[in-house]
């Protein structure tokens, strides 16, 4: 989300037509109970803008929203699309305009707007959903938490990640006590750790022609590392390269000699261990 806090570039934050203002009451009940006024990480870029993510547990996630998006049809993923840009920009218009929501709070979210110069023939708003994570392959290696801490060792190295073990709750229910709350958020650190030719290939069986970067054979933790956008560019690196020792030897990419891949890999500054 691209917002800014410059007043001749600002958009108010639209009111979406299917509007309900009780359905972010939670955001007011929490920030009633610890007093937290953090809803929008809002970092800094050029030109009086920001880079805008989730922060807190009440916040731009729409919680469980999404779960039907991977196998859904277009038509069903427009709906899903459509109903996150509502709660979110609901939950916006909500904070800066309900009168239940103290004035002072109502200012500091208010300053904030989408940016006039920014996605201007879709109403300032990003022309795609941002999908992190989805349906991914199993192949001849699964990614696991223990490669991305160093507890196995993890074969045929073709590149590096290090980020952290990180995914945003995935859903928020009831308590039996009656509070809400949050599940699924994760933060553990690694150190850089390698990342499996096998899991960017699948099971030879199945399919002997075909090289997975980005919905690469990693568990749920495990691709909350992998998934960031300079490892994907490194896969990217090592893929090319493997498919094309594939077509010159005319054989399946599981079939790739590794350490000839690695030489090359090396050979091109790539790096495939500490």
């Amino acid at each position: 989300m691209c917002l800014t806090d410059l007043p001749e570039n600002r958009v108010p934050f639209p009111k979406p037509a299917n509007y309900n203002a009780d359905d972010f009451l939670i955001a007011l009940r929490y920030y009633e109970a610890e007093g937290r006024k953090d809803f929008l990480k809002n970092d800094r870029i050029m030109n009086g803008k920001t880079d805008t993510n989730n922060q807190g547990a009440v916040s731009i996630d729409f919680l469980g929203g999404n779960y039907d998006y991977p196998e859904a049809d277009y038509k069903t993923r427009e709906k899903i699309v459509q109903a996150h840009k509502d709660y979110q920009l609901g939950l916006l218009y909500f904070l800066s305009n309900d009168e239940r929501v103290p004035a002072q709070l109502r200012r500091e979210i208010g300053k904030w707007g989408l940016a006039k110069d920014e996605f201007a023939d879709n109403g300032n708003w990003p022309f795609y959903l941002y999908i992190r994570e989805a349906r991914r392959m199993i192949g001849e290696y699964v990614m696991t938490e223990h490669d991305c801490k160093g507890s196995v060792q993890t074969p045929k190295s073709v590149g590096m990640g290090s980020y952290t073990l990180d995914s945003h709750n995935t859903i928020r229910y009831i308590t039996p006590e009656g509070f809400a709350q949050n599940e699924g958020d994760v933060g553990s650190g690694c150190k850089p750790y390698k990342i499996s030719y096998g899991s960017i290939v699948p099971k030879k069986d199945e399919c002997a022609n075909l090289i997975v970067t980005n919905a690469c054979s990693a568990s749920h933790i495990a691709y909350g590392s992998i998934r960031m956008e300079p490892v994907f560019m490194i896969l990217g690196h090592s893929a090319a390269t493997a498919a094309a020792m594939a077509i010159d030897k005319k054989t399946a990419v599981q079939d790739v000699d590794y350490d000839k891949l690695a030489e090359k890999l090396k050979k091109d500054g790539q790096i495939l261990s500490l």
